[in-house]
């Protein structure tokens, strides 16, 4: 133990947020997302103290500064938000100080109204003035330190603090004249005690002194790193199909299929696009093996036609780096992938590192495998599964080779147009190969996206995305209850965005869950609703908008299932008929494009309801800045305007049978609402983006919702009905 060297600097600065392993790994972050930032920052005594963040681009230079806010009483903790508007690895620091003028605000007030020390705390408010005046007035003079807040923060010298006031917190000459007609009228003493106090905390004092405080003791915490990512990232829509069954041709004499491919493919893309997905993911794209090749619902004797699963992959034909003949050509991928673009559609590829018996690596490379004791090589389980098509990747007889032929393969197919890859059971293969990949990738290319289609224990999800994953699938698929959604989404929410970004999806086509099978066409809805409005990424697989909801028996997948044959659908049919719910899909995808607020993960907060079946929160896009925000050249950007703010507030019945009705009680504070929001009593206006109705809400609000009629309502605040 070293005893020459404080722990703490002058004000100490603890349980910095977000951070993960102290700063060791940058947290998560996309451009133009709300980050709620935090720290615990106190001090012996009774002084007030401010809080500031400060957020530094790749570059180093200072974007934005935000005044931090307390929470709870007596817990010492600050709040705030910041905003990254570009890519890159920028940081942020927490600094705290003895903030003198709050001080004096608060000790005058009592005292003065009290009739105790009214001279001697006039004066003193005369003297802090001043000082600010002396400050702005100099500050063209020292722009490097202002005079006043060299006295101010002189004891920063002993303690090692940095020393220099930046522009975006100093008092400028522009303000000097609002400082000392204040300081006249503290000085007035033909006015009453408490008429000269009032001059020194008019509203523009305390605005220009929140946003421009006088500091002293300063303390930082140190930079925290913040990798902010392009907003597919952190934001977007998912759609699952399996190419070969968009344009799949039925041949009634034979009872057979003709594939459909990318050209037929393509065409389903307008569909995708309609609905307002951002993403279009397909599974494997590669030639199929034909040894233990899985028939219909998993059995183990294909005919002659079953097309087996995508997952089983490599056959003579080809392994990872080729496409499925029967899907196409290289140049048919490309086009679609162009396609896709055109419409403002991703293609995301599945990328799953294993093989099939027939796959060329297991003749090439049969070190790449685990070889059991009689000499053949171990195929995949999952005890009770066992999946004789599939050889896993042994990582450890060869990594070097096997490292190497990945990376060869995840450049190949970026090289063909691929950003984003959803990787198959990630958390079968060992971390330190998904660091290292990820890192190498991303070095090259940080535009490209990893999802982690990970089902498993927390330490090892939690993990996979402090190694570079950019999104996770969830346990939403199995949270269906007012109690498991709420314990879960304050999870996601609060406790681990700064290294989990999850995406919610409603089904797979392994995941087919009893709540969906049994609930009818309302679960459907319940469940796209609580996806597309709680997270910012969402996503479902092609037939959920049918709500197909038979499954296997004693299985919580489909019956016939698409991993293993070809599937017709009539989407346009069961829209005209009104079998579908493309219509509410839709809709839910416009709400998300026009409401920034849902772009946002980290404001989600939660809010009482009165029946044990309604899920209720609200998410809030805050004004920015809550203190000085430049672009990359320096130049500060306007203040954005209460209208700006985006609340929308979201209830659910997850009851998918019967109607359920009660109180909503909002906590008012997580909607920000200004005075020019509320009405003559008190009350606010919300807009049904669902139904488009209105109402006037309050804290306490009554509700019903029939998950056979009108199972949520999606609200939106009102903004600046004063004008």
């Amino acid at each position: 133990m070293s005893y020459g060297k404080a722990d703490y600097g002058r004000i100490p600065v603890t349980e910095v947020q977000p951070a993960i392993d102290g700063g060791k790994v940058p947290a998560k972050a996309f451009v133009g997302e709300e980050i709620t930032v935090s720290a615990v920052a106190f001090r012996e005594g009774h002084d007030q103290l401010g809080v500031s963040a400060v957020l530094y681009d790749p570059h180093g230079r200072e974007r934005q500064r935000v005044r931090l806010r307390p929470g709870t009483p007596g817990l010492d903790q600050w709040h705030g938000s910041v905003r990254p508007d570009g890519e890159g690895v920028w940081e942020f620091e927490i600094e705290a100080w003895d903030s003198p003028y709050d001080t004096w605000v608060h000790d005058a007030g009592v005292k003065i109204a009290a009739g105790v020390d009214v001279d001697l705390m006039l004066q003193e408010g005369i003297k802090l003035l001043s000082t600010a005046a002396d400050d702005a007035a100099s500050y063209a003079a020292e722009p490097a330190l202002n005079k006043g807040a060299a006295a101010l923060e002189a004891l920063s010298k002993f303690v090692g603090n940095k020393q220099s006031t930046p522009e975006s917190a100093a008092l400028l000459p522009r303000h000097e004249a609002t400082l000392r007609e204040a300081v006249q009228g503290l000085s007035d003493t033909t006015r009453e005690p408490l008429d000269r106090y009032a001059a020194g905390v008019a509203p523009e004092i305390k605005s220009l002194m929140d946003e421009r405080p006088l500091r002293r003791l300063v303390t930082y915490s140190g930079k925290f790193p913040l990798n902010v990512e392009r907003v597919a990232a952190g934001h977007a829509a998912w759609y699952e199909f399996f190419p070969r069954s968009e344009g799949a041709v039925f041949n009634q004499e034979t009872g057979t299929f003709t594939s459909g491919n990318f050209r037929t493919a393509a065409k389903s893309l307008d569909r995708v696009a309609d609905m307002g997905f951002n993403v279009i993911y397909m599974p494997p794209i590669h030639p199929i093996g034909r040894a233990h090749r899985k028939g219909p619902n998993n059995t183990l004797n294909a005919g002659e036609f079953d097309p087996g699963s995508p997952w089983a992959i490599g056959s003579p034909d080809g392994g990872h780096d080729a496409i499925h003949p029967e899907l196409g050509t290289v140049e048919d991928f490309e086009a679609f992938v162009a396609r896709a673009h055109e419409l403002g559609l991703e293609v995301a590829l599945d990328l799953a590192l294993q093989a099939s018996p027939d796959h060329p690596w297991v003749t090439e490379h049969p070190e790449w495998f685990t070889t059991r004791v009689d000499g053949t090589i171990a195929y995949a389980e999952n005890p009770p599964k066992k999946y004789q098509d599939i050889f896993p990747i042994n990582f450890d007889n060869d990594p070097k080779g096997i490292y190497k032929e990945v990376l060869r393969i995840v450049k190949l197919w970026i090289d063909r147009g691929v950003k984003i890859f959803r990787v198959d059971n990630p958390h079968t293969k060992p971390l330190q190969f998904w660091e290292w990949l990820i890192r190498k990738v991303n070095k090259d290319h940080p535009e490209v996206l990893f999802l982690a289609e990970a089902f498993t224990r927390p330490a090892m999800m939690g993990a996979l995305g402090k190694a570079g994953f950019q999104q996770s699938y969830t346990y939403f698929t199995w949270r269906n209850t007012k109690e498991e959604l709420y314990e879960y989404l304050q999870h996601v929410s609060q406790e681990s965005p700064a290294y989990f970004r999850p995406n919610f999806w409603v089904n797979t086509p392994d995941i087919l869950t009893e709540y969906l099978q049994y609930g009818g066409q309302a679960a459907f809805k319940i469940r796209a609703i609580l996806a597309a409005t709680a997270t910012p990424l969402w996503g479902m697989y092609a037939g959920y908008e049918l709500c197909e909801h038979v499954a296997r028996p004693g299985a919580e997948e489909y019956i016939d299932n698409e991993k293993y044959e070809f599937k017709n659908r009539d989407f346009a049919a069961a829209e005209a008929e009104g079998r579908s719910i493309i219509p509410l899909i839709r809709r839910l995808n416009e709400i998300r494009a026009a409401h920034p607020a849902l772009g946002d993960l980290r404001t989600l907060r939660l809010h009482d309801t009165s029946d044990d079946a309604t899920v209720a929160f609200s998410k809030t896009r805050h004004a920015q800045p809550h203190g000085v925000l430049t672009d990359a050249s320096g130049v500060v950007v306007p203040a954005e305007k209460s209208s700006d703010i985006d609340t929308v507030i979201v209830l659910v019945n997850t009851d998918s049978h019967y109607a359920r009705e009660g109180q909503v009680h909002l906590d008012l504070s997580a909607l920000d609402l200004r005075p020019e929001d509320l009405t003559d009593n008190g009350t606010f206006l919300v807009d049904d983006l669902l139904s488009g109705e209105t109402w006037e809400w309050s804290a306490e609000n009554y509700y019903r919702l029939d998950p056979h009629v009108r199972p949520a309502h999606i609200l939106s605040v009102r903004r600046g009905i004063r004008g």
